[in-house]
């Protein structure tokens, strides 16, 4: 599987859970499928701009910090419009990014030339 597409599929399933994280938090359970929604869209977003770091460079140690200072500057906004928890906030989008630029890393391949012969 591409980089760009492991990224936008492990970045959405990961958002899912980013977003579950917000039921630990009392205030926001009430907005509990609002957050779980903007959640997995901001992990699609930042499995794909991982995706596509990882396809030009390829090393581990950039990908796991590209990643996670993607899921760290993804969260921010969400935090800071909040004025409140950004530890619980950035803390998972953190994780996202940083599992996301790991694996697009490890287990992500390259897109193979249509016209390419060995």
């Amino acid at each position: 599987m591409n980089k760009i597409l492991l990224g936008l599929i492990l970045g959405g399933i990961l958002g899912v859970f980013d977003g579950l994280t917000a039921w630990f938090t009392p205030d926001a359970r009430a907005g509990i499928v609002g957050i779980v929604i903007g959640s997995t869209i901001k992990g699609i977003i930042a499995g794909i701009v991982i995706g596509f770091f990882s396809r030009k460079f390829h090393s581990l140690p950039l990908g796991i910090a590209f990643g996670l200072a993607v899921g760290l500057l993804l969260a921010f906004p969400i935090a800071y419009m909040q004025h409140k928890y950004y530890f619980e906030i950035m803390l998972p989008g953190g994780m996202v990014g940083l599992i996301v630029g790991y694996a697009t890393q490890t287990y992500g391949g390259n897109p193979q030339l249509a016209n390419a012969r060995s």
